[in-house]
């Protein structure tokens, strides 16, 4: 049986962190952003249709599109200015791609140095064609970071007004909490789903509960696995989840949205789709939980065990 999402949809907000953003409980990702053929006009209405449901924070980082994704958005901002304070703007910066925009760059490598996370955010702000950031991240750790050296770049890029808040992605908790001792970070966005629940077992979801912090989960439905993988893992869970979903009369996408956000450390999913259809799936789920036993159904199935 088909769900009816509801005509009334609106997406609620969240605290990030003690004295962290306010962003929307669903996050509309923005990575892909260059392979939707959009044009301006329609990139504008895809932002308006997204703020309507109350989506309203996007997330960037600078080599999305390889470096091109934070431009296509900020045209359509330069286009209509008066969306910038209807948003929260995340974008991410700590990689450097081997990319015909990036000539000079002859290995891809991290650098977390303060000149490249001070010089990517003001790129970042001229593509994207706004004054400020709400939340900056390093896109991932670096072998070669100087926890110290990151602290001051950022204490000095908020100082400047140009990042509002700060975070990181794809983190340890030991990593997390050593910038955070130095400068309060607002959250970790790490990968999880499903079909990848290693932050729920190695401390990671567990740490940031601790610190009233709310994790950002990227691929919440598994790059597309969880919908076409042929593993016997994915099948079966997809089987479980269909199960719910049906018994629900709520989307197949709207229980795994459902199923992420019950967590008490409160993640954040990202979408990754241009289509306001699939964005409107996981609003949904933003307005009913899973009884206890379904939820440990879904992880039964992941884990392909018992609990015990």
């Amino acid at each position: 049986m088909s769900a009816i999402l509801p005509t009334d949809l609106h997406c609620p907000r969240i605290q990030m962190s003690p004295a962290g953003p306010e962003l929307s409980r669903i996050v509309a990702g923005m990575w892909r952003m260059t392979e939707w053929g959009m044009s301006v006009d329609q990139r504008i209405d895809f932002i308006e249709q997204c703020i309507d449901l109350g989506v309203t924070t996007f997330d960037h980082a600078d080599i999305y599109g390889s470096y091109g994704v934070e431009g296509q958005f900020g045209e359509a901002l330069g286009r209509k200015p008066s969306l910038r304070d209807q948003m929260q703007l995340v974008s991410k910066c700590g990689i450097k791609l081997v990319a015909p925009q990036r000539p000079q760059h002859s290995i891809q490598h991290y650098d977390t140095s303060a000149s490249h996370i001070i010089g990517s955010v003001e790129e970042s702000l001229r593509q994207l064609r706004t004054d400020r950031l709400d939340l900056l991240l390093i896109h991932r750790p670096d072998p070669l970071m100087d926890f110290d050296e990151v602290a001051d770049a950022f204490s000095s890029l908020r100082k400047a007004g140009k990042v509002l808040h700060f975070g990181v992605s794809n983190f340890s908790r030991h990593q997390f909490e050593a910038l955070n001792r130095r400068i309060a970070l607002a959250t970790n966005q790490v990968e999880f789903s499903p079909l990848h629940t290693a932050p729920m077992f190695d401390e990671t979801f567990d740490g940031l509960q601790d610190l009233g912090i709310a994790p950002m989960a990227w691929s919440p439905l598994g790059g597309g696995r969880l919908f076409n993988g042929g593993d016997a893992i994915s099948e079966n869970l997809r089987r479980v989840i269909k199960g719910i979903a049906d018994e629900l009369q709520q989307p197949f996408a709207s229980v795994v949205f459902a199923w992420i956000m019950q967590l008490p450390c409160r993640p954040v999913p990202l979408t990754g789709t241009g289509r306001i259809e699939a964005i409107s799936v996981a609003v949904a789920a933003t307005r009913f939980t899973l009884s206890r036993s379904d939820w440990f159904s879904i992880l039964r199935a992941a884990r392909g065990h018992e609990v015990a």
